[in-house]
């Protein structure tokens, strides 16, 4: 009996037996806690199901809407809720408002209060949860409550608190307890069984059909869910669920057949077959978009047995995804547009960017028109009918367009084309089909049967419109992209070409008030320069791009065959900046009447823009308190672009550099107050920059100017310039000195040469500052057309010089203006000997006119008056200012100068009735 027992222990039925016996422990034990956790877990189902059925129910109940939106739903709904309470069987039912506070609750105490955790169903979601948390554990669901409209506007929240649920599982343990016991006793009893049928039964099933049962069980139970297919290492279909053949399309009986023989597309076959692991590989199969996984199958020992192929339909997530990168594209392009449109405020330049912009990524090709008014930089027309409007831009994904060009003009004369259509309407217009577009093509047939044979085939047409006023129009095309425009696209059309009007508007705007500035600034700046022999001129002014500034120049003739050469800098830009340097250019030509030297020249300049300054400060200051007297200010519609208001007028800031250049002697004279000296280029081409006295800025005050004084070689080279051309953003003063001073050291150029080849090397592609640039090449009067004499300080000496004078007039061919000339010498030389002081001096200087100098050592100066009839003395000043074309006094280191200038030939000399007595004239006094 015992050899027995150990022979059935060790044989295969006792060990299978004693497996069983330990399974079916290991399982009933298993099954006991499973039963417990199912238990468990059925009781927090049904706790959700139940919580959620009746928060659906009772979001649901005719009613909740008007109860939420009455005045106090507390009132209304507390009684409901707590009859379904308990009518439910459940622990609680709230409803809240959209932010979770509490309108009903079982707890009163909760009312009023803020439910957590509630943003989905807020959203619109419907949700079960264990909720962990105050005020007690719980199984609850939150229901979402909806209007008429499907708006989101409370929440209802059921549940059971998990002590409950805990209460209802430990109730049901003694039960599971015996189930346990018995089951295990059964289990024994019937391994023992199965054990004893086994030793008899098992020798009829083989191990590989046992395995391919196995792996067929296998492959089914873990790809339910997906299609599924077995394909054999043979390349046969072995399984095909009932998902896979719906996906492919598989025949009824696909098992067993070669995968070339399933009907499959081409590439589909290539994939099953390749053998290849793919892991969510997107793959087209006819209309429908799979997401492919293949993986292989392990036999016995290692030894491959085919793989398993599993398909997931993703069609409607691809198309949704499809739909998700179109809006974000457009959105992209936005903010593209928004950035790239309008970045030089130059109406033309403004346009081709909202044409780069929209291709290729909205449009194939894109044309923008503008109304002539608004190229000009003009205020367009209010309302009215558009029929003709300039093409301003076009871009497209071909150069070859049928498209019209750029500068061409674009009528829209058939009211039902697209174009009109949508300036009639003032909004965008979408032609889906240019085929059907019957008024397109009725506005040029020839036209635009070109265009249809090239291939465009839609069109969105948009007018650009800006502060209630069409500036132009934007035409969208496509020819390439199949799909023509939709809705959607019209509506991003619109949005664009909005976007881009407000740009081109305010480079409109731009272009107007850079013109009139340019105007302002080109009228105030010499026209024409005086006819004059000291220098050989060339000059340049460029505005800035970005506004008009300051920067000004001038050449003025002085007495004596002298000129003055300015230039100077006012700070800003605009229309301020311009009148301000028209204002000081009149003041240094009214200030160069007087002949003071550039030193003093600039003193008076500094002390008139104080004075005006101040009068302007005063000005503002009144008008200020005008306006808060009254309580408003009025001035806002004349207020400056920069905001400055009663300082807008300020002239503090201002730069200039005079200088003074005289051809008798070659001695040059300047001052400087703030403005950078000049670059002087010898004649041998050396290129130095003289040292200046460092002036401060016209309209600060309080320090004197310093002037400097050089001798210029007959040949020499002056460059006046304000700091625009050597310095910008991108390059310091110092850098700009170096460059200056290597385009100007080649020789052989004329000045305006040499100024052309300055701005081709300093200049920058858009300047930021104004640039003035002023080249005079010196000249020296030749030493025969100066004669001087000293004067004694005796009456007997004038005879002697006015002698002398006539000879020189003679030696000059100047005989038609000695007589003149003659009684100026003799009237001026009298008084100097009457009224001034030693030493005395002549000189005469042929010029374009002819100059008579006559200097002594007094400052006393003299006046032009009317001699009355008994006066003895009194007409010589007014003998010459008669008989000259022009006179005056200017003052010296040592005395003053009284000069006087007459033409060369004697058309104008008066003709008097009979010559007087020039002798007798010498006793005249002025």
């Amino acid at each position: 009996m015992s050899a027995r027992l150990a022979r059935g222990a060790h044989s295969v039925a006792g060990q299978v037996f004693a497996l069983q016996a330990v399974i079916v422990l290991l399982l009933i034990t298993a099954a006991a806690l499973a039963l417990v956790f199912q238990a468990r877990f059925d009781s927090q189902r049904d706790a959700r199901n139940r919580s959620l059925a009746a928060a659906e129910a009772f979001a649901h109940a005719p009613g909740l809407p008007q109860a939420l939106m009455s005045r106090d739903p507390t009132a209304v709904l507390q009684p409901l809720a707590e009859a379904a309470r308990r009518a439910s069987g459940l622990d609680f039912i709230a409803v809240m408002d959209l932010r979770g506070v509490r309108y009903t609750d079982s707890r009163p105490e909760l009312i009023g209060k803020r439910a957590s955790d509630i943003s989905r169903a807020a959203a619109g979601e419907s949700f079960t949860q264990v909720f962990k948390g105050q005020p007690s554990d719980a199984v609850r669901a939150v229901v979402p409550v909806r209007n008429a409209d499907g708006e989101v506007i409370g929440l209802v929240g059921t549940g059971i608190e998990v002590e409950n649920v805990s209460h209802a599982v430990e109730g049901q343990l003694p039960l599971l307890v015996g189930a346990t016991a018995g089951g295990l006793l059964l289990g024994t009893a019937g391994a023992a069984l199965v054990s004893r049928r086994l030793l008899h039964q098992t020798r009829g099933l083989g191990a590989a059909e046992m395995t391919r049962m196995n792996e067929h069980h296998e492959a089914v139970l873990h790809a339910v869910r997906e299609g599924v297919l077995i394909i054999g290492n043979d390349q046969r279909l072995i399984l095909a669920n009932d998902e896979a053949r719906r996906l492919l399309d598989l025949p009824q009986d696909a098992e067993e057949r070669h995968v070339d023989e399933l009907g499959l597309d081409p590439r589909t076959t290539e994939l099953l077959a390749s053998g290849r692991v793919v892991t969510d590989h997107v793959h087209l199969a006819g209309d429908r978009l799979l997401a492919v996984n293949v993986r292989p199958t392990m036999a016995y020992a290692g030894r491959p047995a085919g793989r398993v192929v599993t398909l997931r339909d993703s069609t409607e997530l691809a198309s949704v995804s499809g739909r998700a990168e179109v809006a974000r594209s457009r959105l992209q392009l936005l903010y593209d547009a928004g950035v790239r449109i309008g970045t030089t405020l130059d109406v033309a330049r403004t346009a081709e960017e909202l044409s780069e912009v929209a291709v290729p990524r909205f449009a194939d090709f894109v044309t923008v028109e503008l109304l002539e008014p608004v190229l000009r930089g003009d205020e367009p027309s209010r309302g009215g009918v558009y029929t003709e409007m300039r093409r301003a831009a076009i871009t497209g994904i071909r150069s070859d367009s049928p498209l019209q060009p750029v500068g061409d003009l674009i009528r829209f004369e058939v009211p039902t084309a697209p174009m009109a259509a949508a300036l009639d309407a003032g909004h965008a217009v979408l032609a889906a089909d240019l085929n059907a577009a019957m008024g397109w093509r009725a506005q040029d047939s020839q036209g635009t049967r070109v265009a249809l044979e090239y291939g465009l085939h839609s069109l969105i047409s948009v007018p650009l419109q800006a502060r209630g006023v069409v500036l132009g129009m934007a035409n969208f095309w496509r020819a390439d992209t199949p799909e023509p425009f939709d809705g959607e696209d019209l509506s991003f059309a619109e949005e664009l070409g909005a976007r881009a009007a407000v740009s081109i508007d305010n480079a409109r705007r731009f272009t107007r008030e850079h013109a009139m500035a340019v105007t302002l600034q080109r009228s105030l700046l010499p026209r024409v320069l005086p006819d004059q022999s000291a220098v050989d001129v060339a000059y340049r002014y460029l505005p800035a791009k970005a506004g008009v500034g300051g920067d000004w120049f001038d050449v003025i003739q002085l007495p004596g065959a002298r000129v003055a050469l300015v230039v100077g800098d006012v700070v800003g830009h605009g229309v301020h900046a311009a009148a301000t340097m028209g204002r000081l250019r009149t003041a240094v030509h009214n200030f160069s009447t007087l002949d003071l030297p550039p030193d003093e020249l600039l003193g008076h300049l500094d002390e008139l823009i104080n004075r005006i300054d101040q009068d302007e400060a005063g000005g503002a200051g009144n008008a200020e308190g005008t306006a808060d007297g009254n309580g408003s200010a009025t001035g806002g519609d004349d207020a400056e672009p920069d905001g400055t208001a009663g300082r807008a007028s300020s002239v503090t800031g201002a730069t200039c550099l005079y200088a003074v250049y005289d051809p008798v002697s070659g001695r040059c004279r300047m001052a400087s107050a703030g403005h950078p000296g000049p670059a002087l280029i010898r004649p041998d081409g050396r290129v130095e920059f003289p040292e200046m006295p460092a002036g401060i800025p016209l309209g600060v005050g309080g320090m004197p100017f310093e002037a400097v004084e050089f001798d210029l070689p007959e040949g020499s080279r002056l460059v006046l310039f304000t700091d625009g051309l050597v310095e910008d953003r991108d390059r310091d003063f110092d850098t700009g000195l170096r460059l200056l001073a290597e385009s100007l050291s080649r020789s052989g150029r004329s000045p305006d040469q040499a100024a052309s080849d300055v701005l081709a090397t300093m200049l920058f592609p858009v300047p930021s500052d104004d640039i003035a640039l002023l080249i005079a090449d010196t000249r020296r009067l030749e030493a025969d057309r100066v004669a001087e004499w000293e004067v004694p300080v005796e009456h007997s000496a004038v005879s002697r010089v006015r002698n002398a004078g006539s000879a020189q007039l003679v030696e000059w061919g100047l005989e038609d203006i000695a007589f003149t000339a003659e009684l100026i010498l003799s009237e001026l030389v009298t008084n100097a000997i009457r009224y001034g002081s030693a030493p005395v001096g002549v000189r005469l200087i042929r010029d374009r006119s002819l100059i008579c100098e006559v200097s002594d050592g007094s400052s006393t100066s003299p006046h032009l008056r009317y001699a009355a009839t008994t006066d003895e003395g009194g007409r010589g000043l007014f003998l010459v200012a008669q008989y000259a074309e022009r006179w005056g006094t200017r003052y010296t280191d040592r005395g003053k100068v009284i000069w006087a200038e007459l033409p060369l030939t004697g058309g104008a000399e008066p003709q008097p009735p009979a010559p007087p007595d020039l002798d007798a004239l010498e006793d005249l006094a002025w």
